[in-house]
């Protein structure tokens, strides 16, 4: 495993991760992380797919793992569409080191939302996204949660963190898990990867308003059918999510971001969403039965 640093859009270095495979490589699989954690916690599945002859890279977002500048844990320096700038780089970058070689996203939680937003934009620069941890949210609640940020950051200033912000947009995931072992018994329901997560001081931390500004700002975004009509439409897509992932509305909103894709134009979907599963599909109680069901999908390209 090969760590290194490119420049960051907004400034300062990201911090990335390259994961070789021993045999003649077959493809890439670029990882996007979600909020509060780092690229580190996909070392394990990074190695399976290099088992099986995937190049595996990553990096770091502004604020997160490798990629902190300072004490701005949680907070992106630019925006949205700076981390999704950054994720392009690293792509080019990868790209250019591997030519011809076919080029895969996964993109798990915000890491989702990024990726959404990346097929957008850059709608011809890959050759097949999974799309892990994902939801979709009301126009209603985008609003009151966008505003709410406008207040805070009025109060606050957009690298601070707002109790209130992060109760609202983060709060309510444990509740569907009662009794509570652990303020995260959401993330998924293996308590050796829950308490890992919380012993990890790079993990868990409350999102700045700026981030939690740029991430709603982003899901609009996503939600926007102009958007969504840039999209490949040939574009082989894989939905993985948990049937209890809160962020995922129990399955809800990741179905109505299928539809949406489908309405889009969008054929070559393939949808695995697994019963008792939570957020974190990739480090559950069955993740070798999802590792494989990935692979497969992967083999069949």
């Amino acid at each position: 495993m090969e760590i290194f640093y490119i420049p960051s859009t907004g400034g300062g270095q990201l911090h990335c991760r390259k994961w070789l495979p021993e045999s003649k490589p077959k493809a890439v699989v670029q990882l996007v992380h979600g909020i509060a954690e780092h690229i580190g916690r996909y070392d394990h599945f990074a190695r399976f797919l290099n088992q099986h002859g995937y190049i595996v890279t990553a990096e770091d977002h502004m604020g997160h793992g490798g990629s902190i500048v300072g004490d701005l844990k949680g907070y992106f320096n630019g925006g949205w569409m700076n981390a999704v700038a950054d994720v392009k780089a690293l792509h080019d970058k990868t790209a250019a080191e591997h030519p011809g070689l076919p080029y895969i996203f996964l993109g798990h939680s915000m890491g989702s939302f990024l990726l959404r937003t990346y097929l957008y934009t850059y709608p011809e620069a890959l050759n097949a996204a999974i799309i892990s941890g994902t939801g979709w949210q009301p126009a209603a609640a985008l609003k009151a949660g966008l505003a709410l940020c406008k207040f805070e950051e009025k109060r606050l200033g957009e690298t601070k963190t707002s109790p209130l912000l992060n109760s609202l947009i983060f709060g309510t995931y444990n509740k569907m898990f009662k009794p509570n072992r652990t303020p995260n018994d959401w993330i998924c329901s293996d308590d050796a990867v829950v308490d890992k997560y919380m012993a990890d001081p790079l993990c868990g931390f409350d999102a700045t308003i700026g981030l939690a500004r740029d991430m709603l700002t982003g899901i609009r975004m996503n939600q926007e059918p102009a958007n969504l009509a840039k999209m490949n439409k040939a574009l082989p897509v894989l939905f993985v999510s948990g049937a209890k992932d809160p962020v995922g509305g129990m399955a809800k909103g990741v179905l109505k971001t299928i539809d949406a894709f489908k309405r889009t134009g969008l054929r070559n979907i393939t949808i695995h969403i697994y019963p008792e599963g939570r957020h974190e599909m990739l480090n559950e109680v069955n993740r070798s039965e999802v590792y494989g069901d990935v692979l497969r999908w992967l083999e069949a390209l």
